[in-house]
Parts: structure tokens; sequence; C-alpha cells
């Protein structure tokens, strides 16, 4: 059996598999051997952890293959690619990648400015070189996703916050990316000005289970004028941006519908869905 080193960020990246799932995983690798590759980069894991974990248990041989990589955060981002492409992700889950991927791509975009470590002659190619150097990380990603580029900024805070409090609680972490603790992105993304005090209080009611949602503030007008007018004045940007977003979905729509994939447009219905909840929380 391989020495493979297990890294728990990486790891800790792949949603755990539901009891059901695991044991039919189980049964398959028992009986026919693990015929899929894992996959490793200088040694550490990175996808098959499930498989490694039973072929360890079962003492069933396995295959590895090797991948290179410029830097951590390619591999991470690697990965995150991997799960995206491969699981019908929550939102929550959705956000949390992306943001992931905008904080580890902003890394690489900084390193190579710097001409840091991950510089200089013999390195491994960028696994992301195809990325354009004129727009920034958070519109690149915004095209990739197909979500707008506030979308992943938030997501960049989201991912952040849910990463605070999996230091003070893994538990924490696991309960709010599997949707048993229920807190939305904009909840997750204003944790980020708390102070690590807050933080580990919040992560602790999380892990008991006794999180409640603050109820919202009721909203009270500022524009001037009659009722009326406070109406039109208020819902006539709300519409524009309403109209410009049916417009580019309209758009996108046009260029997937073509090869009828449908997992595209479910995506980018996803962004757009995204965008509406922006919309709204801003109301």
């Amino acid at each position: 059996m391989q020495n493979i080193i297990i890294d728990e960020e990486f790891r800790s990246l792949l949603p755990a598999l539901d009891d059901e799932t695991y044991k039919s995983l189980e049964a398959d690798l028992i009986q026919n051997g693990c015929r899929d590759a894992l996959v490793v980069w200088n040694g550490v894991l990175i996808d098959g952890y499930n498989r490694y974990e039973i072929c360890t248990e079962h003492n069933i041989g396995f295959v590895t293959i090797d991948k290179e990589f410029a830097s951590r955060e390619e591999v991470l981002i690697w990965i995150i690619s991997n799960q995206v492409s491969r699981r019908n992700l929550t939102p929550i889950q959705l956000s949390y990648f992306r943001g992931l991927h905008y904080r580890a791509q902003k890394k690489i975009t900084a390193n190579e400015r710097g001409k840091n470590q991950y510089s200089g002659a013999g390195e491994v190619e960028s696994q992301n070189a195809t990325q354009p150097k004129n727009p920034s990380t958070a519109r690149f990603l915004a095209g990739q996703y197909k979500v707008s580029r506030d979308t992943i900024l938030r997501d960049s805070k989201v991912a952040e916050a849910i990463d605070a409090l999996g230091e003070m609680s893994p538990d924490a972490k696991k309960m709010i990316l599997s949707g048993e603790a229920k807190l939305d992105k904009k909840e997750l993304a204003e944790l980020c000005s708390k102070s690590k005090e807050d933080i580990a209080g919040i992560s602790g009611v999380i892990e008991k289970g006794a999180y409640e949602k603050k109820a919202p503030e009721p909203y009270v007008a500022k524009i001037p004028g009659t009722p009326a007018e406070m109406i039109i004045a208020g819902m006539r940007p709300l519409d524009a941006a309403i109209s410009k977003l049916s417009g580019l979905f309209s758009s996108v729509y046009a260029q997937i519908k073509i090869n009828a994939d449908k997992a595209a447009i479910k995506t980018a219905l996803r962004g757009y869905i995204d965008a509406l909840e922006a919309l709204h929380g801003q109301l």
C-alpha cells in the first residue's frame, strides 16, 4: 500500500457521502476492486478520498496518477473545479466554492506580480494560464460561473466567514455547508466584520443547534413625497435592474440552448437567481 499524505484542508473541500452512498461504494470496491486511479500532488491525495479510505480499510489495491501544479492555490482551484462539475451542490456550497476560488486566484495573481517562490525558471506552467490579464479576478470568475461580479465578491466574504467559523468549530462549518444550520449568504457575509470573540460565540451556538436567524428590521421608506410617489420612485431602479438581468439571461440562454446543455443552463440560471437575491437583499 502506497504512503499517501492526507491534507485536511483539501479533504474538507469534499462534502461527506451519506451512509447509503458510502456503503454502496464500499460494496462495489470490495467486489470489483478500485478501477479508477487516485490523484496525488507531491504525494498528497487530491482526489479519491473515500476510495482511499475504503481501500486502506479492506486492503484493496489501487493505482495513482501524479499531477503537477505550480502552487497550493492551483491545487485548491483544481479540486474546487472538480467538485463544481461533478456534484449537485446546494446554493450555499456553490457560494462557498466560488468564494474559495476567488481567494485562491487572488493569491496566484499577487504571486505572479510579486515573482515570489512560485516564479522563476523551471516552474510548472500555471493551470490558470488561460486567464486574461486585463479583467479583474472577480470579473473573470463571474464570467466563468455565469454570475455577477458582486456575487463573486460576496461569495468571497461567505467563504471567509465559513472558514472563520470552522477554525472555531469544524462541526459548525459542516452544519452550515450541509444545510443543517440555516444561515443565509447575507448573514455569513456580515460575519466578516465580527470580532473573533463574536465568531467563537456564534460557532458555539451553531454547533449546539440553537442558532436562530434574526428577524429583519421593518423597512421604512426614506423617499420623500406621497405614498404613491414613494412606491414609484422605489420601484423604478428595481425595474431597470431586473430588465437588465432579463436581457443578459436571454442572451446567455440563446447561446447555451443551441447545444441543449442542461447543466450549463442550470448554472446560468443559478447565477441570475443569485443576482435577484442580491437585489432583494438591497431593499
